[in-house]
């Protein structure tokens, strides 16, 4: 059984993009989908599909690599864990490295990248960054 499934899903995600799989396949639940579907407005993988196994829901993500066959994806990481959660205000999230990265942020608008939270002026958890 798996305890934070944030984690095992962005280990997925990272273990495929260094092997350079075309697709991986991730449990589902509403915050892997919100996850993911920012991933995809942001640029970090090609696209996701929901997929339905023996009663069973998954996310089938196609992931994405330049022309040089390397991953868009340089680097991903759990923030928030479940033994030590990271809350930050609106104006500790505005910029990521440098505007080249993302922070998700869980807030009580959805889950949200930075840019976004800034914009609606809320905080939250931060999930997990992305560059």
């Amino acid at each position: 059984m798996i305890n934070d499934i944030i984690s095992d899903s962005l280990t997925r995600i990272r273990n495929a993009s260094m092997r350079k799989l075309e697709t991986t396949k991730l449990l589902h639940s509403n915050v892997i989908e919100a996850l993911v579907g920012i991933f995809q407005a942001k640029g970090y993988i090609e696209s996701f599909n929901i997929i339905e196994e023996d009663k069973k829901k998954f996310v089938n993500v196609v992931l994405k690599y330049d022309e040089k066959g390397q991953s868009v994806i340089n680097e991903i990481k759990r923030v928030s864990k479940p033994g030590r959660r990271v809350y930050k205000g609106k104006d500790e999230i505005k910029r990521f490295k440098n505007g080249y990265g993302t922070i998700v942020v869980s807030t009580s608008k959805g889950v949200l990248p930075n840019d976004e939270a800034f914009k609606a002026g809320v905080g939250g958890e931060i999930l997990c960054t992305i560059w």
